[in-house]
Order: structure tokens, then C-alpha cells, then sequence
């Protein structure tokens, strides 16, 4: 086993944290007011320090090694951890921070429009939601509740099915009248917005509705659905949009469903929480009240 000189300063460690998460040491610079090259001078002393490499430098990408990605797995819970505890200290221990794992899209579209009544019921409790994965499929070991976009039910932790995801065909109002007009055709006159992770969603929409896959004219691919429901919201075409997601845009006019019909999937989003974590009094009243927003039904506890 490897034997260390001297530990790695905690600069360095978190300075690889974010480096790590962006792939880039320039977007990593920009996040901690450094210059891309302090940057890259601090992952060089670390990865000098620890004796082995941490990314693989491509011409126009950057990429964990296999010890980059497990040396971020390890250490960026336990930099969270100790954040989360120096700040209670300075708050004088009156306060406890929640830590969240969500989806962005949930996290922007479902979550945030709902949390001033959270807010108001418990005024002590502190959020700090991380939503820089797109599709978290695992319950981290710093976080105290995540949401979880999965094909199944959680393994190992206490759970709640909030709902299952669907989607729906949308476009801005002012498409409607051809639409009206042209019907399934419509897609030779109009773009198409593809969400690309999603890429075969348009093709079972279609034989799902009865018809032949689009064949449009233009394709948009786009690889978030915040930018494909914007791309819809601003008239550009047609897009595949999440039904529960988007019903505050659909409330507001500012998307409108074409053809009555919704595409299920085989995903649900899951609230989970250790078991260990179930019981404490900020954990339950976080879990108890997003059970209470989206209907669902009490925590049940998979296997392991």
C-alpha cells in the first residue's frame, strides 16, 4: 500500500472536487475564482502528492481516471460533510442543513415553485439541493433525502413513489392552427425538438398515437429538458415534455398539449432516505410534506 509523505492540503482536494464534476478546468476556475492554470498547477501538486494521474488530458476533453473517479466518490461526501458541520457551528447549532439530490428539471419545475409553503411550515430548517446530475440513480452518502429517476424500486432504503413520468406533445399556442390544419403532417411544416437522452421517445410516441414515426423537416436535438421545453415555450416546434413537470407552463398557456394522448414510461421518481435517517425529526417533515404535495403513499422499506 501507498504511504503518503504528507497528506494532500484540503485546497487541492476540493479545487479536483470541482474539476472533477465539470471535466474542465476552466469551467472549475470560473466556480472557484481561480485562473485555469492555478487550476491545473493544483491538480498537478495533488496528483504529484498521490503518485498517480487523476484525468487523462485529451486534446478537447478531460476524463477521470479510474482513480480520479474513486478518489472523487470518496472525498467529495466527505468535503460536504465537513462544510455542512462548519456551518452549523457558525449558525451556533440552532440549525441543521437538509442536503438534496435532484433531477434539475424536478428540481426547477417541481420542487422550487412548491417550497414557500415548505419554507413556511418549517422555518428552521436549512435546504441545499444539488442538482448537477441529470439523471441521479443513487442515494449519495452526503445526502439526507433524494429524489431518484429509476425503472424500478430502490434497493436498500426507505422510499415513497412521488409519480411516474410521462410524456406529452407540446408547442406553443400560435402552432395550433396548423396543426388544426395539417394534423400528423405537421411535422413536415414544423421543427421537431428532440431531448437527446431520450432519443427514441418521438418513435414510440408515434406508435403510441398510431402513426408513422415524424419524418420532419428540421430536427433540434438538445440535451437537457430545460432547454427542450424552453425551445417549445418560444415557438420553435414540437417537443416530447414531461406531463407533470410542465403543468404549471400548461396552467399558464404557455405550452399546449397537441393530441390527447400521453406516452408512459417505464420511470418513476422516488423519495428515499436511509432507514438510519427516517426517523429524524427534519428528515420525516421534509419526506412527510413531498409525500403530501404529490399524493403519494408512506415510505416503505426495500430490501437490501
Amino acid at each position: 500500500m501507498m504511504r503518503l509523505s504528507r497528506p494532500p492540503p484540503t485546497r487541492s482536494l476540493r479545487v479536483f472536487c470541482v474539476a472533477a464534476r465539470h471535466r474542465s478546468f476552466k469551467f472549475a476556475a470560473d466556480e472557484l475564482f481561480l485562473t485555469p492554470s492555478a487550476v491545473s498547477h493544483q491538480i498537478k501538486e495533488l496528483e504529484e502528492t498521490l503518485g498517480t494521474r487523476l484525468f487523462e488530458r485529451k486534446p478537447r476533453s478531460l476524463e477521470l481516471t479510474r482513480t480520479g473517479v474513486a478518489l472523487l466518490q470518496e472525498i467529495e461526501p466527505l468535503l460536504e460533510a465537513l462544510d455542512r458541520s462548519v456551518a452549523q457551528i457558525v449558525r451556533g447549532g440552532s440549525r441543521r442543513t437538509l442536503q438534496m439530490v435532484l433531477p434539475p428539471f424536478f428540481a426547477s419545475e417541481v420542487l422550487v415553485p412548491r417550497l414557500e409553503e415548505f419554507c413556511a411550515r418549517h422555518p428552521g430548517i436549512d435546504l441545499r439541493i444539488d442538482s448537477h446530475d441529470p439523471r441521479p440513480a443513487i442515494h449519495p452518502v452526503s445526502a439526507d433525502v433524494s429524489v431518484l429517476l429509476l425503472d424500478a424500486e430502490p434497493q436498500g432504503l426507505q422510499y415513497s413513489r412521488l409519480f411516474p413520468l410521462s410524456l406529452t406533445a407540446a408547442c406553443a399556442p400560435r402552432h395550433l392552427p396548423a396543426i388544426a390544419r395539417l394534423g400528423s403532417a405537421v411535422f413536415k411544416e414544423l421543427t421537431l425538438i428532440a431531448h437527446k437522452p431520450s432519443a427514441d421517445a418521438w418513435h414510440a410516441w408515434a406508435q403510441e398515437v398510431g402513426i408513422a414515426s415524424p419524418e420532419p423537416a428540421r430536427v433540434l436535438e438538445l440535451d437537457t429538458m430545460h432547454a427542450v421545453v424552453r425551445a417549445a415555450e418560444h415557438g420553435i416546434g414540437i417537443a416530447l415534455v414531461p406531463s407533470m413537470q410542465c403543468s404549471e407552463s400548461f396552467r399558464t398557456g404557455a405550452l399546449v398539449r397537441v393530441f390527447a394522448v400521453e406516452l408512459p414510461t417505464t420511470d418513476s421518481y422516488y423519495l428515499v432516505n436511509r432507514a438510519k435517517d427516517g426517523d429524524k425529526p427534519d428528515v420525516r417533515a421534509l419526506a412527510d410534506w413531498m409525500r403530501e404535495a404529490f399524493g403519494s403513499k408512506p415510505a416503505r422499506q426495500s430490501a437490501e
